[in-house]
């Protein structure tokens, strides 16, 4: 046999189709990390201006036309109405201007992200300073100081969902991507629950007794742990049902891909282009961040769209789990060898 004859046995169409859908995966990954990460910088975040009523209108005008629009200002009646707004995660910041001095304050959040923090307080101090007037800073949600640049959420649901996948990728790969009935189908959900349930106490207890980097509810933090890890699993399973093994370089598009440069985590989301800006909060990694964060920093506020987002992945993975299992026709019944050398149902 010659060598052309050897490689022509040796790689198979399967193989070469597998390889260049690799190839495709480690190209889109650099594209979309670099595309997401190489160039942050706000853009339309919402932002509360708290002036005089003959000011404020000005005032709004004045940060609506910075260069570049860094922010989405709008009026707000009074700073106890501010500062809930950004404990409730419906603003990033908020000016307050005193009509009395020269120096007004600036009310940030560093836990939804430090560098989120740190560059509206940049803007709006070179937006004062023509003006001639100085700002001070005040820190209403601030992050841990064992949570540095507010990242530790960020990686723990990244630990989550990665422990997702790689469960439901090792079931696949050790009895089969589709399940072989219905009762199989149930028992894979089963592991994958009791895995997730695990997974998401164990990475609240590193996170939080363990290490100290997120302050937060215990509890509320292995639930969502657990969530997580369900919805990323179920998920990949259902793409290995619907496509075998091809179905974990999907997961791998979805959750690492495309869904943690969108997660709001190194960056927050209104420092991404729109891109990832639009389709973080629907993908796992983005609805887990976003709500660890409201755990640790923000009293569990604004939790629950990014909690109905997970489930609707677990929903529909473990769903498709079940009627890829229905539609698989039953195995053949064994035969064995009978009297007269036909053969009988087992």
């Amino acid at each position: 046999m010659t060598f052309a004859d050897e490689v022509k046995n040796a790689v198979t169409p399967r193989a070469t189709l597998l390889v260049l859908g690799v190839l495709a995966l480690q190209l889109l990954f650099i594209a979309s990390y670099v595309g997401a990460l190489h160039k942050p910088k706000p853009t339309d975040v919402p932002f509360g201006v708290v002036a005089p009523q003959q000011a404020s209108a000005q005032l709004v005008t004045a940060l609506q036309d910075l260069p570049g629009g860094p922010l989405d200002p709008r009026t707000v009646t009074d700073a106890a109405a501010a500062r809930q707004q950004i404990l409730d995660r419906e603003l990033d910041g908020a000016l307050i201007v005193d009509p009395r001095s020269t120096r007004d304050t600036l009310l940030v959040a560093s836990g939804g992200g430090t560098v989120l923090a740190e560059s509206l307080n940049r803007i709006v101090k070179a937006a004062e300073l023509p003006q001639h007037r100085t700002v001070r800073t005040v820190d209403v949600a601030p992050a841990s100081d064992e949570d540095f640049d507010g990242l530790s959420s960020f990686y723990l649901v990244v630990g989550w969902c990665v422990g997702g996948y790689l469960c439901a990728s090792i079931l696949a790969i050790s009895a089969g991507t589709r399940p072989a009935n219905r009762r199989r189908a149930v028992i894979r959900t089963g592991v994958m629950a009791l895995y997730s349930i695990a997974g998401g106490i164990g990475g609240a207890l590193i996170i939080g007794p363990i290490l100290g980097a997120l302050p937060g509810s215990f509890w509320g933090l292995s639930g969502l742990g657990a969530l997580t890890v369900f919805a990323v699993g179920m998920i990949t399973l259902a793409l290995e049902a619907l496509t075998g093994i091809v179905g974990i370089g999907l997961a791998v598009l979805i959750v690492v891909i495309a869904g943690n440069p969108s997660a709001g985590g190194a960056f927050p989301l209104p420092m991404l282009p729109d891109f990832w800006r639009a389709i973080g909060p629907a993908l796992p990694p983005g609805a887990g961040t976003w709500t660890a964060r409201s755990i640790a920093y923000f009293r569990g506020n604004a939790v629950t769209g990014p909690l109905l987002v997970l489930s609707a992945w677990a929903v529909a993975g473990t769903a498709v789990n079940l009627l890829m299992a229905m539609r698989r026709k039953p195995d053949a019944a064994p035969t064995t060898t009978g009297p007269e050398g036909g053969t009988t149902p087992a």
